[in-house]
């Protein structure tokens, strides 16, 4: 909003001037975000913990300690997540950018369907939110609705291809297959971060890992001439993306601040969900959906560790790790919360320095 009300001003104004960068809005975005998550943080917390009463409800299944240790803790903090993205995302970025709404749509939908399901397990008192099979339904329904979005955006036949890093002349051309592919990215993200929000920070970190490395590919594939230089697909428009990611950013390490061990409330499937298809969405547009594989690599084995524990077990009643998702297996060897979480941590951090060589690696 602000860019647009800029440019009914007059150039020759230096701060007007400094507004026509992405550079310079995405880092404000990102101060915006974390200054609003900071003021709104304490005043959701309280809310939620008021209306909720005895918190989110804990699995009786899982590692025995958490029923002592997060007993009580609120969740739906997500919420903080989504109003500092959204607030500082349509404060910053260009609002004509079709991307930015494609994006802002699967994180609102995602965010509602989270909302929804954390919405039942609090009044309910279970695990149980959100039929599963709905949950699929729905988040198949937005996800393909954008992914046919961000291909009618780019208007290019790259823009129904699959790229694939390190190989610069190697693209798998999907054609009207490719929202449904599309759509199982942003799924499978989606997913893969909630599975892997179940410990005191463990998923806000790489989250904002991603949405880092995510920032500097949307600006770099939004720059015909950086681009051309990197040898990468351009995505005319798509750098406006860096605002969003950047706001993200700003976000995430807001939510950090009250989410870290102990912590004071859970993110939640309203966070989880919509973040993590906002990650896939933005991998979509900027047709580095492998790259997110290899960033979000994280992610990725945590869900791995469940479709392989759940295929072992039924086929034949015994166990491949001692409990799944994969953070919760290390628990059960009796690995310390800090220790999990801060590993995984570095091994995101590794993940995306591998995910930015091939950037360059062509």
């Amino acid at each position: 909003m602000i860019f647009n009300i800029s440019r009914m001003v007059p150039d020759h104004y230096a701060l007007v001037n400094l507004l026509r960068y992405i550079t310079f809005r995405s880092a404000c975005a990102c101060l915006t975000a974390l200054l609003v998550s900071f003021l709104l943080g304490p005043i959701v917390i309280r809310w939620l913990r008021k209306v909720q009463g005895q918190g989110q409800p804990i699995r009786e299944d899982g590692p025995e300690r958490h029923l002592l240790e997060k007993k009580g803790t609120p969740t739906m903090g997500g919420l903080l997540i989504l109003f500092a993205v959204i607030i500082s995302t349509l404060l910053w970025v260009d609002l004509r950018n079709g991307y930015v709404w494609a994006v802002l749509f699967v994180t609102v939908t995602y965010g509602a369907l989270g909302f929804w399901d954390d919405y039942l397990k609090v009044t309910r008192r279970n695990t149980k939110g959100v039929n599963g099979r709905f949950k699929l339904f729905a988040q198949a329904g937005a996800g393909l609705i954008a992914a046919i979005w961000l291909t009618w955006l780019a208007r290019d036949p790259m823009g129904t291809a699959i790229t694939f890093p390190v190989f610069k002349d190697l693209a798998l051309q999907l054609g009207l297959f490719f929202p449904v592919f599309g759509m199982l990215v942003m799924m499978g993200a989606s997913n893969a971060v909630n599975l892997t929000d179940g410990l005191d920070g463990l998923a806000i970190v790489p989250t904002i890992i991603c949405a880092g490395v995510f920032a500097l590919i949307a600006y770099l594939v939004g720059n015909r001439f950086f681009a051309d230089y990197l040898q990468l697909h351009a995505v005319p428009g798509a750098g406006e993306l860096a605002v969003f990611c950047s706001a993200l950013i700003g976000a995430g390490l807001g939510f950090l601040w009250f989410n870290a061990p102990p912590a004071a409330v859970f993110m939640g499937d309203i966070g989880s969900l919509s973040i993590g298809g906002a990650l896939g969405a933005v991998a979509v547009a900027t047709k580095h959906e492998i790259v997110l594989c290899i960033v979000g690599g994280l992610f990725v084995a945590e869900t791995i560790s469940v479709i392989v524990q759940v295929f072992w077990y039924k086929r034949t009643g015994t166990r491949v790790f001692l409990m799944a998702p994969l953070h919760h297996h290390f628990e059960k060897k009796g690995w310390a919360e800090p220790t999990i979480v801060i590993r995984f941590w570095i091994i995101s951090m590794i993940l995306a320095l591998v995910g930015l060589a091939t950037l360059k690696i062509r």
